[in-house]
């Protein structure tokens, strides 16, 4: 095509060449579990073609930042792609047991925003549980949305049993100060701290959020001022989930055994931190748009506390982990053909430790020692051929070969 669409200093336009090189944060489908604070792959790309292949146990979804309101570019009808997420979660092969949406349900708290918004997530036929964005609380402090969504004005935030799993709904939007991050607030840190008080170390915990309870972006108030306090509260469990909305991208950071995941937006991406003067909507070509938004569907197996966490575009296609054994002091399958942008899982099944090491010098496959049971993943993103070997073990050697 002879149109470019390449990104200024000062726009926010995406290029299709930066699209490219924008894939690691818009997400490209991977699929992962952790158990344990442990990177752990989940073979779900099967289930979509067969549901009986598809995991026994817990499975909701997340949806965020809808912005219906919204009417400029990159996208002027966000009705539109909120009920194509909608539809997209009624398709599942598995039907979750429920819905989260992590804020930023609609732009400016009209009624008739939320009217439209709740019109179009019913349709979804599950229960949904919500938490507020700062578009949706202004003027009122929340009041119409917790009345709509949380069932009463005063309910801000909550928590729920499912499954053997806790859920707790926080609310970080409500204090926000110029130039700084979200807030929890003294109140609702002891509300926290007063939720998870006896409970087992061994339940699993998923924290819904609207901004991010990590630091992303300091510049961008990308995060929660007084985060460390309530996560303090939640580090003597085993698996702790933290989920959120906010930043329009997929990103995720695993520390000890807290994991934390973000979400796209069902209505426009925002800019990777860095990459731009400022956050806001990111323009980027119509027949772009739906790739780079989407859902997330998470599984809790039978098997154990593990949540794996599915991220697929509004535009269809999840792209699976592939996984790699490690055993018998050999690479299985030791050659691989993949395509650009799929997730490589290498898990060590022997009873010896081994590492993956790329032969080249710039390779970007290099992971640890990894000990029995130890597993180590890395993207793909280029074309080529990525050949690697055990540094403990030379006589082990693999190869992946990566089409565009």
């Amino acid at each position: 095509m002879s149109r470019r669409f390449e990104r200024g200093l000062h726009d926010s336009t995406l290029t299709r060449r930066g699209l490219l090189k924008c894939a690691a944060w818009a997400g490209s489908g991977l699929v992962w579990t952790v158990a344990g604070g442990v990177l752990q792959s989940v073979e779900l790309a099967q289930a979509a073609q067969n549901p009986a292949a598809a995991p026994k146990g817990l499975t909701f979804v997340q949806i965020s930042d809808s912005h219906i309101g919204f009417s400029k570019e990159p996208n002027s009808t966000p009705q539109d792609t909120l009920q194509a997420a909608i539809d997209q979660i009624r398709a599942l092969p598995v039907g979750p047991a429920f819905v989260v949406h992590t804020g930023d349900v609609t732009q400016l708290s009209k009624p008739e925003e939320l009217d439209t918004a709740s019109q179009i997530i019913r349709g979804v036929g599950r229960t949904v549980h919500f938490v507020p964005g700062e578009h949706d609380v202004i003027g009122d402090d929340g009041a119409a949305f917790f009345s709509r969504f949380n069932g009463d004005a005063g309910r801000r935030w909550y928590s729920f049993d499912y499954e053997g799993t806790h859920f707790i709904a926080l609310t970080n939007v409500l204090d926000l100060q110029a130039g700084g991050f979200g807030r929890l607030g003294a109140a609702q840190l002891e509300w926290l701290e007063k939720d998870v008080k006896g409970r087992s170390a061994s339940t699993p915990i998923v924290v819904l959020a609207h901004m991010p309870l990590w630091t992303i972006s300091q510049e961008w108030g990308w995060g929660t001022d007084d985060a460390a306090q309530a996560l303090s509260y939640l580090k003597r469990f085993g698996s702790v989930t933290v989920l959120n909305g906010h930043i329009h991208q997929v990103m995720q950071k695993v520390e000890g055994h807290i994991q934390f995941h973000t979400a796209r937006s069902t209505a426009f991406p925002q800019p990777a931190p860095g990459t731009a003067p400022a956050p806001g909507p990111m323009k980027v070509p119509a027949d772009v748009l739906r790739s780079v938004l989407g859902i997330s569907t998470v599984t809790r197996t039978t098997q154990d506390r593990a949540l794996a966490i599915v991220d697929s575009s509004l535009a269809g296609g999840v792209a699976a982990a592939r996984k790699i054994s490690i055993g018998n002091f050999t690479f299985a399958p030791a050659n691989l053909e993949v395509p650009a942008g799929t997730s490589i899982l290498w898990v060590n099944e022997d009873d010896v430790p081994h590492t993956v090491t790329g032969t080249d010098k710039d390779s970007p496959v290099r992971s640890p020692a990894l000990d029995t049971g130890d597993r180590y993943a890395t993207v793909l993103k280029e074309p080529g051929t990525y050949r690697y070997f055990c540094s403990l073990h030379p006589h082990m050697t693999g190869v992946v070969v990566v089409s565009s």
